[in-house]
């Protein structure tokens, strides 16, 4: 696929309104058909190009936290980042670019550095600031829940903020550390129902992301709790969700 290098100035203003429209507001520069941006919120770079206004558009990330989260063809091209994506349509780069960076301010550790930046001067004497304390992280984690899962329950496809729930799968008291209890792979996002029954152990998930029901749940409350759909998981979530299944045959 031949690039323009240099970009004309209709496909690099293209580029710099989908990176600035989508967070990645900072321009780099460009080398070899590819206009790099960065974030002030989000680790790592980007890169776009594209074979003339018409498309395709393409888009490289060099950040392999959210490569591995991606399960789009990869563009067999010549270019920057760790991997490249070819769109036919820009309105398809738009919505690439969405995603991309709600990834990549969630990966891998940057609700922790957000978390240890607001907290870095605040007191951690009494119980009442150490409380104060924890209500930062975890605001934040639900936050950045809410980019990892696109704002809605992966299991009902709810998507009403105030029905939805940040559960952590190791309970945040039994983290070993804070990184731990930030990591988005350490928490799903489900609605309230799902949540208080997830929470207790009443229900917990297969390595297929499939609901499985403890035989303490009573028939009504699992026709209750309904689905649509089974959760997609990385291995990251799975070694955690061993560790709530066996929680759950303990009760």
């Amino acid at each position: 696929m031949a690039l323009e290098a240099p970009q004309s100035f209709i496909i690099r203003e293209e580029c710099e309104k989908a990176a600035s429209h989508n967070g990645f507001r900072r321009v780099l520069g460009e080398k070899a058909g590819w206009r790099a941006f960065a974030s002030t919120t989000a680790h790592g770079a980007i890169y776009l190009a594209a074979e003339g206004i018409q498309g395709p558009w393409f888009l490289a990330t060099d950040h392999a936290g959210v490569v591995a989260e991606l399960d789009w063809p990869a563009a067999a091209m010549p270019g920057p980042g760790t991997r490249r994506y070819a769109f036919n349509a820009l309105g398809e780069l738009y919505a690439a670019l969405n995603r991309v960076y709600a990834l990549a301010i969630s990966l891998p550790d940057a609700p922790l550095r957000e978390f240890e930046r607001r907290v870095a001067n605040l007191p951690q004497t009494t119980e009442i600031e150490r409380l104060v304390v924890q209500r930062i992280g975890q605001d934040i984690f639900r936050d950045r829940l809410m980019d990892y899962w696109q704002g809605r329950c992966p299991l009902t496809g709810i998507a009403d903020p105030a029905l939805l729930r940040a559960s952590h799968i190791i309970p945040w008291a039994d983290c070993e550390n804070d990184a731990e209890r930030l990591d988005v792979h350490n928490g799903l996002l489900l609605s309230a129902l799902w949540d208080a029954a997830f929470d207790r152990a009443l229900v917990t998930f297969d390595d297929a992301g499939n609901p499985v029901f403890s035989p303490a749940l009573s028939e009504q409350a699992r026709a209750e709790l309904r689905w649509s759909a089974s959760i997609s998981l990385t291995d990251d979530h799975r070694w955690r969700l061993a560790r709530h299944r066996e929680r759950a045959r303990s009760q």
